[in-house]
């Protein structure tokens, strides 16, 4: 209130001296330019066409980022995601998540949770699958597929699970990241992110805008930012991805834990008729929860 208070009085300040100075100001001469045949402004000028391109060069970009992804026998890396969510106040809000994970292709993962929020873990092993809440120390346990892809799609539809880097994660991230695209193109380079010199790409379909930064020499996805078209507010989803290690040697016992199989059991099921918004998958789904297109799988 009190900055409008203030820019309030400084308009008014500015109308009292354009007014005086205006009254000092000697008519116009007769062969002065009329409003009429004055230059049109900027805002009259007709909007440019913009045509929607898809850029091989970013197109390219983006095929390495998941050639890489998907030769990896095994990998680890910290995803630490921040949504934007209204406040009463109007100015949003913004939570942040971090997520350790590690994989093993084809049947092996762990991810660790902290918060914001209640922390959580999952542990898959290609026989079971487990979500840990460490706090009040239960745990959901329920048989699983073969696969890491058939188990996002399992635990999304069983539990309404998903991570928004579970592109990243799937046996053929191209068809994930890039199919139904209807935009692509190079933006240019940054050093901004984790220190890394990254190239910037913008990726968007019918549902999402992303801006993404692949790393320069490694092609490892090192930042991605989305904005739903759906989303009246145009609230911001932030995912920065760091401490990669592509086939790293992973100690035995990495997807189990006694301490887990030990808690209190609950039912592996969706927590209500609606998954929470809190990890709102950035790469294929809109914010109000609806699967990735590819493994139709969690917020």
């Amino acid at each position: 209130m009190i900055s409008r208070s203030a820019t309030a009085l400084a308009l008014v300040a500015g109308l009292l001296t354009t007014t005086e100075a205006l009254a000092q100001t000697p008519a116009p001469s007769v062969n002065a330019p009329t409003a009429q045949t004055a230059a049109p402004t900027a805002s009259a000028l007709p909007a440019p066409e913009f045509k929607l391109i898809l850029e091989p060069r970013a197109i390219d970009l983006l095929k390495a980022t998941c050639a890489r992804l998907a030769a990896a026998k095994s990998m680890s890396f910290t995803a630490v995601v921040s949504y934007e969510f209204p406040s009463r106040l109007g100015p949003p809000l913004v939570y942040t998540v971090r997520n350790d994970v590690t994989m093993q292709r084809p049947d092996k993962l762990r991810i660790i949770t902290p918060g914001d929020g209640p922390a959580s873990d999952l542990y898959y092993d290609g026989k079971t699958m487990v979500e840990y809440s460490p706090g009040p120390d239960l745990a959901a346990v329920a048989a699983a597929p073969p696969t890491i892809d058939e188990a996002m799609r399992a635990a999304y539809e069983n539990a309404a699970i998903y991570y928004p880097f579970t592109d990243l994660i799937l046996s053929n991230p191209y068809d994930a990241i890039l199919s139904g695209a209807t935009l692509i193109f190079y933006v240019g380079k940054s050093e901004e992110v984790g220190g890394t010199e990254t190239d910037m790409v913008v990726w968007a379909d019918d549902d999402v805008f992303l801006q993404i930064w692949v790393g320069t020499k490694d092609k490892l996805p090192r930042r991605i930012r989305a904005i739903y078209r759906n989303d009246p507010l145009q609230l911001r989803h932030d995912m920065v991805l760091s401490n990669w290690q592509i086939d790293p040697v992973i100690p035995p016992g990495t997807f189990t834990s006694q301490k887990v199989l030990a808690a209190k059991r609950i039912p592996f099921a969706n927590p209500g008729s609606e998954p929470s918004p809190v990890g709102t998958p950035l790469f294929m789904a809109a914010p109000s929860g609806s699967a990735p297109a590819a493994a139709q799988p969690k917020p």
